[in-house]
């Protein structure tokens, strides 16, 4: 389990996906390297497993509004886990200063990986750093497609 997970749920009801960005703070380099490997490109597919009781749970705390019908792929509460397969996997890594400042000079991430200093991720209010804010919008599939101007 990472140590922040979302899930953006596709599809169809007959065909559904999940897209995830996953947040894996990481307080040694050996850690990284661990947590790295776990997301490596790899030949075989990965499923996400949706159990019943996180999907019959709300979407916020004082929401009346369930996962399962969040989801947009269901048209009933579920009786089992939901297991779809994963369509596409986005990664930020948080890492010390004294981590960050070496590996960003000597590394190269693949396309799913996005660093970001650990003080950073962890600042009071700092979902609202522009530069915070600007490195998300890169993690999102969109961003690999060219917006014209004037479209939405």
């Amino acid at each position: 389990m990472p140590d922040g997970l979302w899930l953006n749920f596709g599809g169809t009801p007959t065909e559904p996906f999940a897209d995830i960005f996953a947040i894996e703070a990481c307080s040694t380099l050996t850690n990284l390297l661990d947590k790295r490997s776990r997301f490596a490109p790899s030949t075989h597919s990965l499923m996400a497993v949706c159990p019943v009781q996180w999907l019959l749970a709300p979407v916020l705390p004082d929401s009346p509004i369930l996962r399962w019908q969040a989801t947009g792929v269901l048209a009933a509460p579920p009786t089992h886990a939901l297991v779809l397969p994963v369509r596409d996997l986005r990664v930020m890594y948080g890492l010390r200063a004294r981590h960050y400042d070496g590996f960003m000079q000597q590394q190269v991430p693949h396309p799913h990986e996005f660093f970001v200093p650990m003080e950073s991720l962890t600042a009071k209010n700092g979902d609202q750093d522009p530069a915070m804010q600007a490195l998300v919008a890169r993690t999102s599939i969109r961003a690999n497609f060219l917006q014209p101007a004037g479209t939405a």
